[in-house]
C-alpha cells in the first residue's frame, strides 16, 4: 500500500528490518537506521522536497502503531535516521537492541493529509 503524496505523485510503502538504538547523549533518543540503500534512493527522488536539517516527512508503521514523523540524515551514520517515540515503544514492548520491521512511506511536504493516522 502506498501514499499518494504532493502531485498526485504515489509513493511506495517501504518494508525494512532493523536494530532499534538509543542514542549516546543525555536526551534518551531512540531511532532505527534506514537501510543504506532506501537512504540513497530517498534521497536521489527526494532530496529536493528535504525540510529542516535535510529531513522527510514520513507516514510510518511499526507493528500495529502508526505515526507520522520525519527522518533525519545522519552523516556518521551515512543514512537517514527514524526517530522511535516512547509511546510507540511502549504499545510495541520494542527497546534498544531490538529488531523491528518498519513500514516507511515518503509523505514529502504534503501536510493536508496524514496518512500515519490510525482511520
Amino acid at each position: 500500500m502506498g501514499y499518494t503524496g504532493a502531485m498526485g505523485r504515489s509513493e511506495p510503502e517501504h518494508e525494512f528490518t532493523a536494530e532499534l538504538w538509543e542514542h549516546d547523549g543525555p536526551a534518551a533518543w531512540f531511532f532505527v537506521s534506514l537501510p543504506e540503500e532506501l537512504a540513497d534512493d530517498l534521497d536521489e527522488r527526494h532530496g529536493h522536497e528535504t525540510n529542516g536539517f535535510g529531513s522527510l516527512r514520513v507516514a510510518v508503521r511499526i507493528g500495529s502503531t502508526r505515526w507520522s514523523t520525519s527522518v533525519f540524515p545522519d552523516t556518521k551514520r551515512g543514512t537517514f535516521i527514524l526517530p522511535v517515540k516512547k509511546a510507540v515503544r511502549r504499545a510495541e514492548g520494542i527497546d534498544d537492541g531490538d529488531r523491528v520491521t518498519v513500514h516507511l512511506t515518503v509523505v514529502g511536504t504534503d501536510v493536508t493529509s496524514d496518512p500515519g493516522r490510525p482511520a
